[in-house]
């Protein structure tokens, strides 16, 4: 499978619809997306009734919505993206200056289908939205992928070598400290761009470990090491401590593989667009 065949939207004109009651954010993302994708029709919106409109006037490919709104919230957009005839599987993505606080506290509903900080600004949010347009790789990045089913990574390694990535598998938390810090010592083939490990793994140490010790011990930050963790625990409580402790996003299970290759691949984006300098 061809990265072309991931993209989220078919169209090389998508329609994406942005909702925001600023006038001022609404011209800064349309610009930025005009510049990132010429042919792109942008459907402004200020309120959630105007979104509602929007959609009446035809199909979206994607959706960017504030979380707070003057007649409601991001999640009433999102709700009625999803209402609307054809659009199940839109992405719509929440923009907010407090998305950490509520993806750490699992606010989000099943309509959302991924979030932004928008501390990051407007150039990572263009980067952020084409990640789901079209997927781009980013040369010589390794991912570190610490999975204990051989045949769960061997179909997972499949998937992000298509895009280009190197991918280093081990089956323990164990494993991927040795190779961590053969790194940091200077003794290793390897330079890990991003760490995507599963949640339930062999042994004593779990998916939760490999977040801590890689932010305590190894004192990466999330820009240094971006991390993501795949899990089917839909408890919000346990996905929340997960984020707490230091994964910069989960992979919800079962894997879908365009979220996860957008998901990789814009972490690694990130974190070159920031420099590791940012990332402590």
């Amino acid at each position: 499978m061809s990265t072309a065949e991931l993209r989220h939207l078919i169209s090389d004109a998508p329609r994406i619809m942005v909702v925001d009651g600023s006038k001022m954010v609404r011209k800064l993302i349309t610009d930025v997306l005009k510049r990132e994708l010429p042919a792109v029709d942008v459907a402004g919106c200020a309120s959630v009734a105007e979104a509602r409109k929007a959609l009446e006037a035809g199909h979206v490919d994607l959706v960017t919505t504030a979380l707070t709104l003057k007649d409601g919230d991001g999640l009433e957009v999102a709700r009625a993206v999803r209402e609307s005839a054809g659009q199940a599987y839109v992405p719509v993505i929440v923009v907010s200056g407090e998305a950490q606080a509520h993806l750490e506290q699992r606010r989000f509903t099943e309509f959302v289908t991924d979030y932004f900080d928008k501390a990051l600004g407007h150039e990572a949010l263009a980067a952020f939205i084409r990640g789901y347009v079209q997927p781009e790789a980013v040369p010589g990045a390794t991912v570190l992928y610490v999975e204990d089913s051989r045949v769960v990574a061997e179909a997972t390694k499949r998937i992000l070598e298509r895009h280009d990535l190197n991918v280093v598998h081990v089956l323990r938390a164990e494993d991927a400290f040795a190779l961590l810090t053969a790194e940091s010592l200077g003794i290793s083939k390897h330079k890990f761009d991003v760490i995507l490990t599963d949640v339930t793994l062999k042994g004593e140490l779990s998916g939760v470990d490999v977040v801590q010790r890689v932010r305590v011990d190894f004192d990466y930050g999330k820009r240094r090491m971006p991390i993501l963790v795949m899990t089917g625990d839909s408890n919000r409580d346990n996905q929340s401590a997960l984020l707490v402790a230091g994964a910069n996003d989960l992979v919800l299970k079962p894997i879908e593989e365009r979220l996860l290759v957008t998901k990789v691949l814009f972490q690694l984006r990130l974190a070159r667009m920031g420099g590791e300098a940012q990332g402590r």
